[in-house]
């Protein structure tokens, strides 16, 4: 899903009245849309490599500030 698709499913779940089928199905859609942009986020996290630390020199081998 790209960024101009959830922009429009956001503007639609927002004007959508809450009360109604439409505006409830909004919500779910959203909600989903939310979960699954949610989901490759933390996919991508995980497949990146971790850093190397440092072993030697006056820079990066004391604290390990890697988060």
């Amino acid at each position: 899903m790209n960024v101009s698709t959830s922009s429009a499913v956001v503007g639609n779940a927002s004007a959508a009245n809450l009360g109604s089928v439409q505006g409830q199905a909004s919500v779910s859609v959203l909600r989903k849309s939310l979960d699954l942009q949610e989901s490759s986020a933390a996919q991508l996290l995980q497949a990146l490599p971790q850093p190397a630390l440092a072993t030697s020199g006056t820079l990066g081998t004391r604290l390990n500030a890697y988060a």
